[in-house]
């Protein structure tokens, strides 16, 4: 068994050297490593360990960037965490060095919004949902097919009239926004065992759809007649193998990274509402940084979300493959049938009027952000 004995021997100098990097507090340049697949290579561990270590003791600035995901997991949600520390890093020629925090270890979703707003980190990834209760007026992008699809929602989030009417809101509450992350829109997620595929409202009629606490998402399953069914993101997995929920609506690469792939059944493509994120930046810790520092951070930012706009339809195609050979099927929607589905629960319903004054400020703004997502930006990104 000489295979299986060099594997044994590879895993087990592989968990060694993990251990003597975070055994010595080098916990980023383990990720690091681990990530890059260098973990067997005694050089690659001293070397990379060596060169994180420069890098912290000559930087002017510490900044903490903590993430609900594994530093793998951009192969099929491209969060680009690496990409960001690396950018920064680069960008800033070394005055900031950027310690990583993956996989969950300073918490996940609102907990890390709100270490973001208190300054007990100074970065951190988040969806847009989750970021919604702290600074209200990104939850616009929750309204369905205002943004949905990958190509309006990047014309609204790298618009002027974004940045100008949406950005002062959440600086108001603390926050800079680093760069919106395109991941793909929700979906129709149905699980084995339960209804046949969705490829119309009709086919909602009845379906227990699990729902996060948004309210504007609960409205939009109504809508289009299906039955929202609040369930914590936590005990979701759990929900939809004992059908106490038959749907639910991530993104593709989401229902892949959080292991959905093995009970569920059919996927619609329904492009209502986009499953994105954002990484946040505490507003003060921000503005005390020196301008060219700042400066530098930002074009960090900028180089970040093209390397992530490139990177979906890669990442896209990965979780498509592992899902369809656990037996999920996928269905995408005519120009039609998506007709069908924006009547029955579209933002232009009167439904939604009052969403767009609250959050908006008035009319008159939701109808410039309307124009500026119905508007081809500077940036291309593909569609599912």
């Amino acid at each position: 068994m000489p295979t299986m004995k060099k594997e044994n021997e590879r895993a087990s100098v592989e968990r060694r050297n993990f251990l003597k990097l975070t055994g010595s507090g080098a916990f980023t340049a383990a990720m690091v490593v681990g990530a890059a697949g260098m973990l067997s290579s005694e050089a690659a561990v001293a070397q990379t360990a060596k060169e994180e270590k420069e890098r912290e003791s000559a930087a002017d600035h510490t900044m903490i960037i903590a993430t609900a995901y594994v530093l793998g997991a951009s192969r099929s949600y491209p969060i680009m965490q690496l990409d960001l520390k690396e950018n920064i890093q680069n960008a800033t020629n070394g005055k900031v060095y950027v310690k990583l925090a993956p996989g969950g270890q300073l918490g996940t979703g609102d907990a890390l919004v709100q270490k973001v707003q208190g300054g007990t980190v100074q970065a951190a990834q988040h969806s847009l949902a989750n970021f919604a209760p702290f600074a209200p007026a990104i939850d616009l992008i929750n309204l369905p097919y205002f943004c949905g699809a990958n190509q309006r929602f990047t014309n609204l989030v790298g618009s002027d009239t974004w940045k100008q009417q949406i950005h002062p809101k959440v600086e108001e509450r603390g926050f800079k926004i680093l760069f919106y992350v395109v991941i793909d829109p929700r979906v129709v997620a149905l699980r084995k065992g339960g209804p046949g595929p969705v490829l119309a409202p009709t086919d909602l009629d009845g379906v227990k759809f699990r729902v996060p606490g948004s309210q504007m998402l609960q409205q939009y399953y109504r809508l289009v007649g299906a039955n929202p069914t609040p369930v914590a993101w936590g005990e979701t997995p759990s929900a939809i193998k004992q059908g106490v929920a038959d749907a639910l609506d991530p993104s593709v690469g989401a229902l892949y990274v959080f292991g959905f792939k093995d009970i569920l059944s059919h996927v619609t493509f329904t492009q209502a509402v986009p499953d994105s994120q954002v990484f946040s930046c505490n507003l003060e810790w921000f503005n005390s940084l020196p301008a060219d520092v700042q400066e530098a951070i930002e074009f960090a930012s900028e180089v970040t979300t093209q390397q992530n706009l490139a990177k979906v339809p890669a990442a896209r195609a990965y979780a498509m493959s592992e899902l369809t050979k656990a037996g999920v099927e996928f269905h995408s929607l005519s120009d039609e049938q998506l007709a069908v589905w924006k009547e029955a629960g579209g933002y232009q319903r009167s439904e939604w009027d009052q969403y767009k004054t609250d959050l908006a400020g008035s009319m008159d703004v939701f109808n410039q952000l309307e124009e500026a997502a119905d508007t081809m930006g500077r940036y291309y990104v593909h569609d599912a």
